[in-house]
């Protein structure tokens, strides 16, 4: 029988500190932001390609407790070929141009465990402010993507949100130290890197799934925040 997992390192008192007032300026220089008919676009895209049946989406981070749409049932499943990852910044929602923070996104190799939810009709309308919530600027940086996930019942086509490798802002896969220094300090209008971890691991241990890789990041970034802190009041 597994041994227990001692309780996260990485607890809400210490995100707390993470949190500051940003305000939102907008998109920053040379970013582009995408219109209505980009988004019609997206949607039609989507929809075009969709398989038969009710439309599900595979949710890996934020998507588990924020839904950006009206998300209905719920059951686990793993998604092989693609893995949860820091993989891509952001100079704006969780991060300053001055200091941009580092978010997740689906990135080639492995595999990932996650929910899969049923879209709430009307899918056009429910799938417009999914796509509105993960793409706001040209060229995405996280677009949707038709993938094969695994569950008890058999394989199901899912719709996830994956890294755009092209964008300047993709970083790859960063040594676990480096992304928890940007996660440990980073915040913008939407809250900082440090709270959107802490609530991805939380949700995601809550269902019983446990990323390894996010165990080990939220216990660094915890010692850096709690370092900082020590450093401050010195």
């Amino acid at each position: 029988m597994p041994k227990p997992r001692p309780p996260l390192v990485l607890t809400r008192e210490l995100v707390d500190h993470t949190v500051r007032k940003v305000e939102d300026e907008g998109p920053p220089p040379g970013f582009i932001p995408m219109t209505d008919d980009d988004y019609a676009g997206v949607v039609g895209d989507v929809l075009a390609k969709a398989p038969p049946g009710p439309t599900k989406l595979f949710a890996y981070g934020s998507l588990l407790w924020r839904p950006a749409c009206a998300v209905i049932d719920g059951r686990r499943a793993i998604v092989r070929g693609w893995h949860r990852a820091f993989c891509f910044r952001t100079p704006r929602f969780r991060g300053t141009p001055d200091r941009p923070g580092l978010m997740m996104a689906l990135d080639r190799g492995g595999q990932c465990e996650g929910m899969i939810f049923r879209i709430a009709e009307p899918k056009e309308q429910s799938l417009d402010s999914l796509v509105r919530r993960e793409m706001t600027v040209k060229p995405a940086v996280n677009i949707p993507r038709w993938l094969s996930a695994q569950t008890d019942e058999g394989p199901v086509r899912v719709i996830g949100f994956v890294v755009n490798r092209q964008v300047e802002r993709y970083v790859g896969r960063l040594p676990l130290e480096e992304v928890a220094d940007v996660v440990s300090t980073a915040a913008g209008h939407w809250g900082s890197c440090a709270e959107y971890l802490y609530e991805t691991v939380v949700e995601l241990e809550r269902l019983g799934i446990h990323d390894a890789n996010l165990w080990r990041l939220q216990r660094l970034v915890a010692e850096r925040i709690v370092r900082n802190r020590l450093h401050a009041q010195a």
